[in-house]
């Protein structure tokens, strides 16, 4: 998949491959961060065979600043960062990686909802600005083959989400459209 950021300057480009038992989605962020410094991260996300994140990898920089984030997800459900444990995420199933549109594939595959169906998906999100993990709230309720009405309260956002039948988000509006 290709994107074009839309509420600021950048690209994004990720491929999802079967690995082992599991699937790794495989990626690279060139963008314009929100306080105006260029970015670059390159970023791995490995699931086990029912869409369960296990582990995620972020390797780059925004602006000066150097980005290496090792993140993973125990039996138990514990989370960790760079090898230190992040209390309370313990509800998270998924990984999202704030920057990139990618990784809601990985919920919407693990949920595989029908049309009319929606569940909650909480999320472990890497936020870039503070250097950790948190909790993010997520619901998705299936509207069509093709569509997801998305909604994180913790960004007062909402809107109508476009897929691929693979479960590539094509339309994020406000934030990403995939480019021919």
């Amino acid at each position: 998949m290709f994107w074009r950021r839309l509420d600021l300057p950048g690209h994004d480009a990720c491929r999802l491959e079967k690995h082992g038992d599991g699937w790794q989605l495989d990626g690279a962020a060139v963008f314009r961060s929100e306080n105006g410094q260029p970015a670059r991260l390159d970023y791995r996300v490995h699931c086990d065979k029912a869409w369960h994140a296990k582990w995620g990898r972020v390797r780059g920089w925004v602006g000066s600043l150097a980005v290496d984030f090792a993140i993973s997800r125990a039996g138990n459900g514990g989370w960790t960062l760079n090898d230190h444990p992040v209390p309370e995420l313990a509800h998270c199933t998924d990984l999202d990686l704030g920057f990139t549109p990618a990784t809601n594939l990985l919920a919407l595959r693990r949920l595989n909802l029908k049309v009319g169906e929606s569940a909650e998906s909480p999320a472990a999100w890497l936020d870039l600005d503070d250097e950790g993990l948190s909790a993010l709230a997520q619901t998705y309720e299936r509207r069509s083959d093709k569509e997801y009405w998305y909604q994180a309260a913790r960004f007062d956002y909402e809107a109508l989400l476009v897929v691929t039948p693979e479960g590539f988000v094509t339309d994020y509006p406000k934030l990403w459209q995939t480019e021919a």
